[in-house]
């Protein structure tokens, strides 16, 4: 008995816990900026916590029964909070307002759970031994619940289907506590019934998941989804219109199939074709292979390395086949090498040398990207360049991002990289930015042979890729410091203006 009812402290801990990380999770998904999303979930969370604390003082009769009924509560709306949420975002414009309602009701709840749990297991243990296994399964719930969720639930249950099945746990914690307590409670057949139909209604929630999250994903997108992956690091989306096939990672748009040739050869060329004797090529980021393709036109090439976090991005392009045709099979090329490694930590560890580089990282919309954008990572690079190599990095819009685009420009300067801003017009994002960087002894001019298979470039268009028109000239702005991520600060101000 007495390892049944701390197996309940594990679990309602466990519970409490992937709640909490669900929303914060869902919250940078959909709104960005992870760093503040997960820092006010948590403090609401437990600022929620320590009033169901407060509160559990008044509750002073029939405490089974409460607690069954509490245990049952959280169940339920942790269980439908992912779900809510998803459809929360898709169909009303009160997402952040219903965010924190739920995790103040959920904390509330959870803060209750515990001091009840010890009012009423107190005639059991002494008071000593009550709290210290009390505590010691509570923290060990919250261990577990942390590994299982980035390693196990989010890649393979995603997050409507794991917040229903720890819904489910606390369901079945409620019920088995009118057997464990049956001593202490009056009326035990309503109390079963309630848990039982609430376990039948997460366990429909589970069937339906699917549904759930196509309904909210279909309204967020305007083209039909063809392909929907819920991965440890993002949320994939593929959509298709016609021969329009289109990549969202966490509800951002990464390309449209009809013109992403003109961001992939504007990424590439004006770089490349200046070092036609380049021979070993890194691209970081890029695990759409597009990139990659643009690449290999090149006959003097002889490897390429192609870093990306994410296993299950780089298996989708080179697999799944509309996806592989897109990049020309380029994945599958044998003189490609995948990484699935942290750009940052992979530039740390390895020692080798590349004549030309490509970052084709997703924009700076949180810390975790800022950090790819960083004097310290731009300085790292640098070990990995050889003398009369350069670089070229995707840098956000220098029209609707002014200040993040030239913070990025100032960054590499900073970082002791000569630079060459230029841009590019891609229809389905706008005016689109880049920057090729040479070592500070090394320079850079406008020349080479471009392949002769390319849709958009020409030797005759692409010096005027770098001339800037006056709305979109240098602004005064900071570099980006691993310590200081200002940028993630500059895209967030410069994308909100955008979007009044």
């Amino acid at each position: 008995m007495t390892a049944v009812l701390f197996l309940s402290v594990f679990l309602i801990a466990a519970c409490g816990l992937i709640y909490e990380l669900i929303a914060g999770t869902l919250a940078s998904y959909l709104l960005g900026d992870s760093v503040l999303q997960f820092s006010t979930v948590i403090g609401t969370y437990l600022f929620a916590m320590g009033i169901g604390s407060y509160w559990s003082r008044f509750l002073h009769k029939v405490l089974v029964a409460r607690f069954v009924m509490i245990e049952l509560m959280v169940g339920l709306v942790g269980g439908f909070s992912s779900s809510l949420l998803f459809l929360a975002f898709a169909y009303t414009e009160s997402f952040r307002f219903i965010l924190y309602a739920l995790v103040v009701v959920i904390g509330t709840l959870v803060g209750l759970e515990i001091p009840l749990l010890m009012r009423i297991l107190k005639e059991r243990f002494q008071f000593h031994d009550l709290v210290a296994n009390i505590l010691t399964f509570d923290y060990l719930g919250a261990l577990g619940a942390s590994i299982l969720f980035p390693l196990l639930l989010v890649p393979r249950l995603g997050l409507v289907r794991s917040a229903l099945l720890f819904g489910m746990l606390n369901a079945a914690v409620a019920l088995w506590s009118t057997w464990v307590f049956r001593e202490h409670l009056a009326r035990t057949a309503g109390l079963r019934v309630a848990c039982v139909l609430g376990l039948l209604g997460l366990a429909g929630g589970m069937l339906a998941a699917d549904r759930i999250t196509a309904m909210a994903e279909h309204n967020l997108y305007a083209d039909e989804i063809i392909l929907a992956r819920t991965t440890r690091y993002q949320r994939i989306i593929v959509t298709r219109f016609k021969d329009d096939l289109r990549l969202f990672l966490n509800s951002h748009l990464q390309f449209s199939s009809r013109d992403e040739y003109r961001y992939h050869e504007a990424l590439v060329h004006p770089g490349l074709a200046a070092r036609p004797s380049a021979r070993r090529v890194l691209v970081l980021g890029g695990g759409d292979g597009l990139a990659v393709r643009e690449i290999l036109r090149y006959p003097g090439v002889a490897s390429v390395t192609l870093v990306d976090l994410d296993p299950e991005m780089t298996g989708l392009f080179t697999t799944h086949p509309l996806l592989s045709k897109l990049n020309g099979l380029a994945l599958r090329d044998p003189r490609v090498k995948v990484v699935n490694e942290d750009a940052f930590v992979w530039l740390d560890q390895t020692r080798e040398q590349f004549d030309f580089v490509v970052i084709d990282f997703p924009d700076p919309t949180n810390f975790s990207l800022g950090k790819l954008y960083t004097t310290a990572f731009y300085r790292a690079l640098s070990r990995h360049v050889t003398a009369g190599g350069l670089v070229s990095v995707q840098s956000t819009s220098p029209l609707f991002a002014r200040q993040s685009y030239w913070c990025v420009v100032e960054t590499m300067k900073q970082s002791g990289w000569r630079t060459y801003p230029y841009h590019v017009y891609v229809p389905s994002f706008g005016e689109w930015g880049f920057v090729l960087a040479s070592h500070a002894g090394s320079s850079f001019e406008v020349g080479g042979q471009l392949p002769d298979d390319l849709r958009f470039l020409t030797m005759a268009n692409v010096g005027h890729l770098f001339l800037f028109p006056r709305d979109m000239e240098a602004v005064e702005v900071e570099p980006n410091r691993l310590n200081d991520q200002v940028l993630v600060r500059y895209y967030e101000n410069d994308w909100s203006q955008v979007a009044r």
